[in-house]
């Protein structure tokens, strides 16, 4: 079942022509990363604290749907940013590309019908599931102990599901890189767990690993990374402010993002094996 799953996922984004940009046919998106964790994981309630009581566990947004223990899995998904919008952006140093910006805008609007198709496949197997993002519970806060957050991290989902760990710039370094979307549903459908292939969570990061690299700070246009780590407020202003009214009517998209710190560095497309000198 586990091998169906990823299969269809994979064929999903191969296939959609929701994955496709504006007039052509060159995708968002490349073949992606499925991993799976168990509900009842404890990293999920771990999240409580971490993150903050209000980070759900699968449990509780299953709740409205079960009677008993909740013990199905969560399916999480990394959706690869393509060769040459990666590239486009590599180019970048004061905002994001173009093709980045069409990538945030219309390429998390496949990322979210690719959620809808995934709680509808398992659906039409006999389980039940969830895509939280799409739950209306779920929601953003903007004053949570650790900032900006959400009741459901896709990251921190995909991180049980052992698909990558954290960077400094908050991110998530996966075996294709850093330059990508997340996705994940939740299902009664019990799975065998993806091993957790790592011994600290922010092991494939050089800056942690071994004190090099912190090119991401230097890339970085509103000066939101620094040794100490990743500004939330700072990154959002340029993100949702700045660059939106810079370039966002230029290209005619609704959400620009930035990605400069998650192009032109080491983990851009992989998981750095060498040691980088710190810019």
């Amino acid at each position: 079942m586990e091998e169906m799953i990823r299969n269809e996922i994979r064929r999903f984004v191969s296939e959609s022509g929701v994955n496709r940009f504006p007039g052509g046919d060159d995708r968002y998106f490349e073949e992606p990363l499925v991993g799976f964790a168990a509900a009842d994981d404890p990293l999920f309630q771990q999240y409580k604290k971490v993150i903050g009581n209000f980070h759900q566990t699968p449990q509780e947004i299953m709740a409205d749907d079960l009677t008993e223990k909740f013990r199905g899995t969560v399916i999480s998904w990394i959706l690869p940013i393509s060769l040459a919008t990666r590239k486009s952006n590599r180019m970048e140093t004061n905002y994001p590309s173009l093709e980045w910006a069409q990538t945030r805008s219309y390429g998390e609007d496949f990322n979210c019908t690719l959620r809808r198709h995934m709680e509808y496949f398992l659906i039409g197997h006999g389980y039940q599931a969830i895509a939280p993002p799409l739950h209306p519970a779920w929601r953003t806060l903007s004053d949570s102990p650790v900032g900006i957050a959400s009741t459901w991290s896709e990251r921190h989902a995909a991180y049980a599901c052992g698909l990558g760990t954290f960077s400094l710039n908050d991110a998530l370094i996966t075996p294709k890189g850093i330059a990508h979307r997340c996705g994940s549903v939740i299902t009664n459908l019990k799975l065998t767990p993806s091993p957790q292939p790592y011994s600290d969570h922010r092991f494939n990061c050089l800056y942690f690993r071994e004190g090099s690299c912190g090119l991401c700070i230097t890339r970085c246009p509103a000066g939101a990374i620094t040794p100490m780590g990743h500004d939330k407020v700072r990154c959002r202003k340029f993100v949702y402010e700045d660059a939106i009214k810079t370039v966002g009517g230029l290209y005619g998209v609704a959400h620009t993002g930035c990605g400069l710190c998650q192009t032109k560095v080491p983990c851009e497309a992989g998981i750095p094996k060498g040691r980088i000198p710190a810019p």
